[in-house]
């Protein structure tokens, strides 16, 4: 089977390919040619092994996310599950806002997608795992039979293991940010991304909320002083 670019991104390319015979994606990380060769490959097996893992820590906390079929760390990729019939929460965010439906139904089905990403996100920070990337073109939205949606978070590329709540907080503060430029008519996902995950991070989730609110702060006095 060839391989079809799907996407190309800063770090790397997208690929529907084929693992053991059975379609998947293929993720493959660019070689950084400013980078000395030995350095760029010990520091792209580590962004390899630090995705795979995440991805998997994120599996066992039951948290939808591509399965990992594989990974080749000298060939620079991850052989994952591909979802034929998928479309980026981003997609499904801007079709409901111009579609037909009543404005009623709009806004519980935004509710209720904004509810599952403070879920996962603050079960996501209660076991100290930092996506790193957060914006609604790295979720997927998978349909289901029942004919409603499955959240499934993917692109963890830039995610790590960390259990500050600065952390936490810049992971929440580029969330906000991305939806503020992406979806400036759905203004209230943000607050009930933050009412799901207080629920669902009982540990830290006020430490992490009033480091995202420090953060916040320090990103808008810059705004004012630029």
């Amino acid at each position: 089977m060839s391989c079809q670019l799907v996407k190309q991104g800063a770090e790397g390319k997208l690929y529907i390919g084929e693992y053991n015979g059975q379609k998947c994606l293929v993720k493959e990380r660019f070689q950084k040619k400013y980078r000395h060769p030995e350095l760029d490959a010990q520091l792209t097996k580590e962004r390899i092994r630090a995705e795979v893992k995440t991805i998997e820590k994120c599996s066992n906390l039951g948290i939808r996310t591509p399965r990992v079929y594989g990974f080749d760390l000298n060939e620079r990729k991850i052989y994952m599950e591909y979802f034929e019939d998928a479309e980026t929460a981003k997609e499904y965010i801007n079709n409901l806002l111009s579609s037909e439906e009543s404005p009623s139904e709009v806004d519980k089905k935004l509710e209720e997608l904004a509810t599952d990403v403070g879920k996962i996100l603050g079960k996501m920070h209660e076991n100290n795992l930092i996506h790193g990337d957060l914006t609604t073109s790295n979720m997927l939205m998978i349909p289901q039979d029942s004919g409603s949606k499955e959240l499934v978070m993917i692109d963890f590329g830039l995610s790590k293991g960390n259990s500050t709540n600065e952390a936490k907080g810049v992971d929440l503060y580029v969330l906000e940010r991305a939806l503020l430029s992406t979806h400036s008519a759905a203004p209230k996902l943000f607050s009930t991304i933050l009412k799901a995950y207080r629920e669902h991070n009982r540990k830290n989730s006020e430490s992490a909320v009033g480091k995202y609110e420090e953060v916040r702060a320090r990103g808008r006095k810059r705004t004012m002083v630029g």
